[in-house]
């Protein structure tokens, strides 16, 4: 719950304090019921850095649903479960979050209800799986397939950023290699070449007019990039904006490849999870969509809510949109049509997951040459660009 800095006087004194409440209303009516008399209520904003707080991680979430099974399991009662992992919470900052939902529970809240006041930590489908959950009574079984989902798209999200740290640091290596060369080496040579007075070769001037805008220009070097940035996230936050880029994503080469597989796999694997904990397909759908990650797949997957709504089966709609291989849609298809879609997601999930293994060492194996050959390119025409004049005096002579 947000917490509110108010001031208040008192005795002609000015007094500060603060209170927890839903909104600045609540906030106001809570002071208002303690006889309260506020001059000023302001919403406290607190950052994680300046509050020495830790940020909640997958791995907390996921070690705590698998330790909260576990207990459920053994038929120890929710609130004691919930004190015990709040007090052994490694992150003080779920071992807070924890203790609030065990608050809520002892004054009549459902489980699911009191985590869906916290939708940093608990998300939609967390909080949904865990309805399920509490009405079939099968919390423990939810809770340990909520675990297995966690750790297999933790595993997933894993995988690609590990398909992007090589490239990024080969090319952080050849940026600083040529900055390098261009600040500190070239002016050297460009010294040396003034004192001749013959006409620089084609290369050699460009690398020297190079050298020089990294020297003198290196503002534009930086702030670029920054500048860059800070359109591409403006631009992205932006519904039309957000729809290009992802489409844009989707067709890239290799990359919107991996990207499609990594859509296909979450989606199977949550929709999957979902069916098979007794959430109604719709409302699964609708999860699925609101954590697609891409907005081309969101808008396939609401699209085919609406048709699903309107009597048509799963795998027509989605065929339609052209979003996920059509492997996929036939495995759906066939899923659907023996009434065991929850398990043939989970094979197709299972499936592609191996899918984005072999893609990332694919990508890998594909980028390594060519980011070498780039760097060995851009160096060589540096070191031949500079030799170039010497080779043009050596024939003169």
């Amino acid at each position: 719950m947000p917490t509110y800095k108010y001031k208040t006087t008192i005795k002609g004194k000015v007094q500060s304090g603060e209170i927890e409440a839903e909104d600045e209303q609540g906030a106001l009516a809570k002071l208002k019921s303690r006889n309260i008399a506020v001059t000023r209520v302001k919403k406290k904003f607190e950052s994680d850095f300046l509050s020495n707080k830790k940020p909640i991680t997958e791995r907390d979430i996921v070690i705590f649903t698998r330790q909260f099974s576990t207990m459920v399991d053994a038929g120890l009662p929710l609130v004691q479960c919930l004190e015990i992992l709040g007090k052994q919470a490694d992150n003080p900052s779920f071992g807070e979050v924890i203790t609030k939902v065990k608050a809520d529970i002892e004054s009549g809240s459902n489980l699911s209800d009191a985590m869906r006041k916290h939708p940093k930590v608990f998300n939609s489908l967390y909080a949904n799986l865990v309805e399920a959950g509490e009405a079939g009574g099968i919390l423990d079984t939810i809770l340990g397939r909520l675990a297995n989902y966690i750790e297999k798209a933790l595993a997933l999200k894993k995988k690609v950023k590990s398909a992007m740290v090589y490239p990024g640091a080969i090319i952080t290596v050849a940026v600083t290699v040529v900055a390098f060369l261009m600040v500190f080496v070239i002016p050297t040579f460009a010294t040396m070449f003034s004192g001749g007075g013959a006409e620089l070769p084609g290369p050699t001037a460009l690398v020297m007019d190079i050298s020089d805008f990294f020297r003198n220009q290196w503002y534009y070097i930086l702030g670029g990039p920054v500048l860059f940035f800070i359109l591409f996230k403006k631009v992205y936050a932006t519904e039309r904006g957000n729809i290009e880029i992802d489409r844009f994503a989707l067709k890239l080469p290799v990359f919107g490849m991996l990207i499609r597989k990594v859509s296909t796999a979450k989606f199977s694997r949550t929709l999957g999870t979902l069916l098979a904990s007794g959430v109604p397909l719709i409302e699964g759908m609708d999860i699925c969509a609101r954590t697609a990650g891409n907005k081309i797949v969101e808008i396939a997957i609401l699209n085919s809510i609406e048709a699903i709504k309107e009597g048509e089966t799963i795998a027509a709609p989605l065929a339609r949109e052209n979003v996920f291989p059509p492997m996929v849609i036939q495995m759906i298809d066939v899923g659907e049509s023996a009434g065991a879609l929850d398990a043939m997601l989970s094979k197709i999930a299972d499936f592609y997951d191996e899918e984005v293994d072999t893609a990332v060492e694919g990508l890998t194996a594909l980028l390594e040459p060519m980011l070498m050959v780039f760097l060995g390119i851009v160096v060589g025409f540096i070191v031949v660009a500079m030799y170039l004049p010497i080779f043009k005096m050596g024939e003169t002579v």
